[in-house]
């Protein structure tokens, strides 16, 4: 195998050239960075978001209220709150 900085002729099993020291491993064609990693998620929440909003306006209609006599501590005037 030859080194892809200076040519020279190494092992096929060498980690790094015997002649200029350079890795001989292949780097990968992209490798993430951490901004892109913040994009990402910003953009998955900020659509995360949109969506909880939107389906609560949208199904609106279709919630009922609960009645008083279910949940009396939530009420107003009640002797909890007093």
């Amino acid at each position: 195998m030859k080194c892809p900085s200076c040519t020279a002729e190494n092992k096929d099993t060498a980690a790094v050239c015997k002649k200029c020291g350079v890795s001989m491993t292949a780097q990968p064609l992209y490798a993430p960075t951490k901004e892109w990693h913040l994009k990402t998620l910003a953009v998955i929440y900020g659509v995360l978001i949109v969506v909880f909003f939107f389906l609560n306006w949208l199904l609106k209609p279709y919630m009922r209220a609960i009645p008083p006599e279910v949940t009396p501590w939530m009420q107003k005037g009640n002797e909890i709150h007093k």
